[in-house]
């Protein structure tokens, strides 16, 4: 560091000193106060479908030919539902069902998502501008310059002009839905009531309760203070539609202390020296309730964290569930094995529409 052998000062701290003072800025500050002029925008580079006739002409091909694919992939979901039926719950059918529906909607989506994209970099108006934002309303000629704007932005974008794209469009966008609204109709049944199927399960007095997934019949005998076991009604795996009765006739059984049970008048009788059966739905969204605290005697939803207390008949004590988990009643039969009394007193799962 340099240093003044007459005036005994920092020669370099003085000088850095003027210039900060020159600066207008205090000694030390590290940002320095300037106006940096704006430098503008950018030069607009031409696009090849600006200079080429026969490129746009190709750029408006391949968009009206991907919005025609995507009309092509909602034809082909919709046909595949029909070709695919899944009413015989066979499950090689279940995933030819899915993947070529799946398929479908994948094209249908690809080819708007696609060509939107290509239609805005190959075609559209691509200059550069700024739109100053108020904060308040606009005065009427800013409002009726934004009624010219719309109309100068229909002529640049080509819509009104091109009307093989602006078609193929409307088409793709028609279209689209068509496989969704097809899909949630097939959901349920064709020829029946739907809020009787939901209403009711396979279970029915003397049906016996029985391991999932194996089928094997359960006796009170094998149920020991603690555990838990996933049930599923006698005969349900020789069923066709067996997946949609399991979706509603699923049960968890538990045996607790029967002193620890807090039972409701009316209920006494609805489970065998401390075992007890309840829907494994969900009453949130149907989700399976699979997760058992032996300490706590707990059950708990893993999608959403609802929380069923096994000691005061299932009611929620935590989450987004409004109901407790309905009851299966139970006894034993002759042989010692536990059947249900009957099917639930109330629909299982989710509430819907009609539930009474």
């Amino acid at each position: 560091m340099a240093h003044d052998e007459v005036s005994g000062h920092d020669a370099t701290a003085s000088d850095s000193s003027a210039v900060e003072a020159s600066r207008g800025t205090s000694t030390g500050t590290a940002v320095i106060a300037s106006d940096v002029a704006n430098p503008g925008e950018p030069p607009h580079r031409e696009r090849i479908t600006d200079l080429d006739p026969k490129e746009a002409k190709k750029a408006q091909r391949s968009i009206y030919t991907l919005f025609y694919l995507s009309i092509a992939g909602s034809i082909f979901a919709l046909a595949a539902y029909m070709a695919f039926p899944i009413e015989d719950g066979d499950i090689s059918a279940i995933r030819l069902n899915t993947m070529f529906i799946g398929i479908g909607c994948a094209l249908a989506l690809f080819g708007i998502g696609l060509a939107a994209v290509h239609w805005g970099k190959a075609l559209m108006y691509d200059k550069e501008g700024i739109d100053e934002r108020h904060p308040v309303r606009g005065t009427d000629e800013t409002r009726a310059r934004a009624v010219e704007i719309f109309h100068e932005a229909d002529q640049e974008s080509g819509f009104g002009r091109r009307t093989l794209i602006r078609n193929s469009l409307i088409g793709a966008i028609i279209a689209f839905p068509l496989p969704g609204l097809v899909l949630f109709r097939g959901l349920a049944p064709q020829d029946q009531d739907p809020v009787e199927l939901l209403s009711h399960t396979m279970w029915e007095k003397g049906a016996r309760l029985t391991l999932d997934p194996s089928g094997i019949p359960v006796k009170a005998s094998d149920v020991t203070i603690g555990s838990a076991f996933h049930i599923i009604p006698e005969g349900l795996n020789d069923r066709h539609d067996w997946l949609e009765q399991k979706a509603k006739a699923a049960v968890l059984l538990m045996r607790l202390n029967p002193d620890d049970l807090n039972i409701t008048p009316g209920r006494e009788s609805w489970s065998y020296d401390g075992i007890v059966a309840y829907s494994k739905i969900c009453t949130h969204v149907g989700c399976p309730v699979a997760l058992y605290e032996q300490q706590t005697h707990h059950l708990l939803c893993p999608c959403h964290q609802s929380t069923f207390d096994v000691v005061n008949e299932c009611e929620v004590i935590f989450g987004p569930a409004k109901r407790p988990l309905p009851q299966l009643p139970i006894t034993v039969d002759d042989e010692g094995y536990l059947v249900a009394q009957s099917d639930f007193h109330e629909p299982v799962g989710p509430s819907f529409w009609e539930r009474q």
